[in-house]
């Protein structure tokens, strides 16, 4: 089983669950990441990872930038074909549905745990 396929993984902020999470952890898995797809149920997280494209995607995303804690560094919402910004301090991005994080309260400085 792929990263990605791994199933029992939860996002969570300050003990409450915001999503199920894929992890793509591996080259393969990070760069098919959610290309062809038509939409994600939760999140997926990408690690290592300092910036992300849209370059073949079909919808739009937001992307949280975190560090190597888990904070929040940088908060964007990406159309198709774009390219993201390049987040030096960042170790990892989570990828999810446009406005998903604005719904679960998520800002810059909080810190997303992974279970």
């Amino acid at each position: 089983m792929s990263s990605s396929e791994a199933e029992g993984n939860w996002l969570v902020l300050d003990g409450r669950v915001l999503a199920t999470l894929e992890m793509a952890t591996t080259r393969r898995d990070r760069r098919r990441g959610l290309l062809g797809r038509d939409g994600i149920n939760g999140a997926m997280l990408l690690q290592p990872a300092r910036s992300v494209h849209t370059f073949g995607m079909k919808f739009p995303i937001d992307v949280a930038h975190l560090d190597a804690e888990g904070v929040v560094l940088r908060l964007s919402t990406m159309k198709p074909t774009r390219l993201g910004a390049f987040v030096f301090r960042s170790r990892s991005v989570i990828e999810t549905e446009a406005g998903a994080f604005a719904r679960w309260g998520v800002v810059p400085g909080d810190r997303l745990e992974v279970r």
